[in-house]
């Protein structure tokens, strides 16, 4: 008698083609265009909204604005995952909800702008927060839907430096060619659009046939939002690596603005900013892709990850000894170089130690958790280390121990090299 041979969705199957270079383009472009509209306002236009709004009390009112956004992204990056698994549609799981998140988080972009109050902005930040992380949930997971294993250190690189270029492009436009806040926000709206759409239309996602969707229940969604880490300890030690090393960047970087003005008393700070920021991007550009490729080559992860954390740790430490310009300059080149290798190598380790297929965006979102709350907990952690622990310094050493201990989290990992 012969046995029935009943084949898995190819939504739901590990993927063995390699991506061509035009996806990996368009996935890199959309990423853009995302970061561009996420980090360039967190990073120049709100520290100035919120300053101009309130001169005095702007370090605690910038802390509430981008907490407040923050823990906004806890909740959407796991739930529209999880929304997107569990999509029926012809036009696949993924571009359904990428194509809303993009329309809505570029009219939320220029919402923010046009605020007359701190709680207004931060309102408006939430939203922007929760239409944008549905569209890095659906744009995460096109990695591990469409990427063979061998080849995301390389693809988790191209997808991941727009974490870098996305801000560099955007603080060179709001502070050079577009400085006004409405028309920079503005701006910023309008190269979303343009940016991402083009991955929507362009590239194939597959869709999840009716059958395949698991049955309902709002006790199993909810449920699901946890994954058991004595049943998925790898899983477990890469999220505490990824909160900590990510706790450890924001608090380095949130600041930079603020501590160039204060500390270093630098002339003209908001060109100094990109100056810093240009130094950090150019660290990561040359150890970004190159960090993925190598990664593939030898097929291992974790060393990579451990030394690339020490290195930016290495970073945070320059400015504890000495404040002044040229230490800022070479932090923001220490602090790119291990960046660069950390967003491709540990994107690409964190894809091998997702539970299971049918949950992948919301798996990644559960991970994307430790990218968001660090963005709550850093404004509040850095505050607290300024005020009490000897300012700007006693900041950078905390970030720096906060740092080397995320690097000593992904020893314990087993199922990756």
């Amino acid at each position: 008698m012969t046995e029935l041979r009943v084949e898995r969705p190819s939504a739901l199957t590990e993927p063995r083609a390699r991506v061509g270079k035009l996806w990996i383009a368009l996935l890199s472009l959309s990423n853009i265009g995302l970061w561009l509209a996420f980090l360039t306002p967190v990073e120049v236009l709100l520290p100035k909204q919120v300053a101009l709004l309130d001169p005095t009390g702007k370090v605690v009112a910038l802390s509430w604005v981008t907490g407040a956004g923050a823990a906004v992204s806890i909740v959407a990056n796991p739930l529209f995952g999880a929304l997107s698994d569990r999509t029926v549609s012809r036009f696949g799981r993924r571009h359904p909800w990428t194509f809303c998140s993009i329309l809505a988080g570029a009219a939320a972009v220029f919402l923010v702008s046009l605020q007359t109050s701190v709680l207004g902005v931060a309102l408006c930040w939430m939203a922007v927060q929760l239409c944008l992380n549905a569209m890095t949930a659906t744009l995460t997971a096109a990695v591990p839907d469409r990427v063979p294993t061998e080849q995301r250190g390389v693809v988790s690189a191209w997808a991941s430096l727009p974490q870098v270029i996305g801000p560099l492009i955007g603080i060179a436009i709001v502070t050079v060619l577009v400085t006004a806040i409405v028309p920079a926000y503005g701006a910023l709206a309008l190269i979303l659009v343009a940016l991402a759409m083009p991955f929507v239309f362009l590239t194939k996602d597959d869709p999840l046939p009716r059958e395949s969707r698991p049955a309902w229940s709002w006790r199993g969604f909810l449920a699901g939002f946890w994954v058991d880490p004595r049943a998925y300890p790898d899983f477990g030690w890469a999220w505490i690596c990824r909160f900590l090393v990510q706790l450890g960047n924001f608090m380095m970087t949130l600041y930079i603005l603020y501590f160039l003005t204060d500390a270093v008393h630098y002339p003209d700070p908001d060109t100094g900013f990109l100056i810093v920021t240009a130094t950090f991007s150019a660290g990561i550009l040359v150890t970004c892709v190159a960090g993925g490729a190598i990664s593939d080559r030898l097929g291992r992860r974790k060393i990579f990850v451990f030394g690339c954390s020490i290195v930016q740790a290495i970073g945070s430490l320059i400015v504890v000894f000495w404040q002044t310009w040229p230490a800022t300059l070479a932090t923001g080149a220490v602090l790119g170089l291990g960046f660069g290798m950390y967003l491709s190598v540990d994107q690409a380790l964190i894809t091998q130690v997702l539970p299971a297929a049918r949950d992948r965006a919301k798996d990644l979102g559960i991970i994307n958790i430790a990218n968001s709350a660090p963005q709550v907990l850093a404004p509040a952690v850095a505050g607290v280390a300024i005020t009490y622990l000897g300012g700007y310094r006693g900041m950078f050493l905390l970030a720096a121990v906060v740092t080397l201990l995320g690097a000593f989290a992904v020893v314990p990992i087993r199922s990756v090299k």
